[in-house]
């Protein structure tokens, strides 16, 4: 291993300190009423919610000082872990079903998702391999199916929860790390059609998904029923103008946004705080993402460099996503927003991941 530098890249560090506080009030200011009128206590999400962000912000100190290596001398174990916890979620009275999905496990009076785990352990299994097998990626045979292999027996097995949106997750951040490794450009054409046609069943194979496709397509189609939350999201967002309602005004949250804290955080904000809170918070995120990119471009070895390609493109696919389905400009996943979205096993995953990328910064020279 090359030597490490004294500190981490602390303009990441501030960053994801900053979006995670946004996150805290947010999730306070849109769960409030909700969690008032279901559990008599509008600080019931808030107080989950600054936990679970007390657990993972030490769990990232801790990461910053764990060498990135040892994600590379334990990916296979790792790996053999979350596969087993996701067969152990479909076992029926074990794994514990919410909004049609059995995701969860619940521990105590808290519940983990494994499949928010298995996309950290896929994305350090995948560097390993090819920071160890490059010169093969070129080879459809050799190289690109033995590396998607793992990753679609994983997307199969949280296919059967069903969870679309983090199965989606998953691959696509694993399509672009085996893409900047060097595969083909000609395999990714058959790759995509493949995908293409896959995807296309896997809608056609569930009613919801297909009214999912319509809602985004014409949500006014069926305004009561599967164009509901896009339409109350485009009401939220509206009013918000150039500055907002005030931190605290939103009225969408007042039962009309079903569950505004999680997936629709950022409506909620935009109501709020406007289009310019709303691009605050967009070019943070654009701040941590470069950064990431700088630091995965000056990475000392092939494996920090595909781990910080990894963990920078979940980031940069989820937040796409989200803001993507809160703005209608695609369908409903049910994909949280890094960071400011309430939910625990995402939250201490995102801080955990950004540990990992804030030790790889150390070794950078940028």
């Amino acid at each position: 291993m090359p030597k490490a530098r004294t500190s981490p890249d602390y303009l990441l560090l501030f960053t994801t300190i900053a979006l995670l506080v946004i996150g805290l009030i947010m999730v306070y200011s849109a769960s409030a009423a909700w969690a008032n009128y279901r559990f008599d206590d509008s600080f019931f999400f808030a107080k989950r919610q600054l936990f679970f962000a007390g657990v993972g912000v030490i769990a990232m100190l801790f990461m910053m000082r764990v060498d990135y290596w040892t994600w590379r001398t334990w990916a296979k174990v790792i790996v053999v872990v979350c596969f087993i916890l996701l067969i152990i979620v479909l076992i029926p009275g074990v794994g514990l079903v919410r909004g049609g999905a059995r995701s969860w496990l619940g521990i105590g009076a808290f519940s983990i998702q494994p499949s928010e785990f298995m996309k950290m352990a896929m994305i350090a299994f995948l560097a390993k391999y090819l920071s160890e097998n490059q010169k093969k990626i070129v080879s459809f045979k050799k190289g690109l199916v033995p590396s998607l292999s793992l990753v679609m027996v994983a997307f199969g097995m949280i296919m059967l929860q069903p969870d679309l949106g983090t199965g989606a997750v998953m691959v696509g951040t694993c399509v672009i790390m085996i893409f900047v490794s060097g595969a083909r450009v000609s395999h990714f054409g058959w790759l995509a059609f493949m995908g293409l046609v896959g995807f296309v069943g896997l809608i056609a194979s569930a009613p919801y998904r297909i009214k999912r496709i319509t809602s985004f397509l014409d949500p006014w189609s069926d305004p009561l029923g599967s164009g509901f939350q896009i339409i109350q999201s485009l009401y939220a967002i509206g009013p918000g103008g150039l500055m907002g309602m005030g931190l605290g005004e939103s009225r969408q949250k007042y039962f009309y946004l079903p569950e505004p804290q999680t997936d629709f955080i950022f409506a909620i904000l935009s109501e709020e705080l406007g289009f310019i809170g709303g691009t605050i918070v967009l070019c943070l995120f654009g701040i941590l993402l470069w950064r990431g990119i700088k630091i995965a471009l000056g990475a000392p070895d092939l494996f920090g460099s595909f781990l910080a390609v990894g963990i920078i493109s979940m980031i940069a696919i989820q937040v796409m996503i989200n803001i993507g389905v809160v703005t209608g400009l695609m369908p409903v996943t049910g994909i949280t927003l890094p960071l400011l979205s309430y939910g625990g096993s995402s939250l201490t995953l995102m801080l955990v991941s950004i540990g990992v990328l804030l030790n790889i910064s150390r070794y950078t020279k940028f």
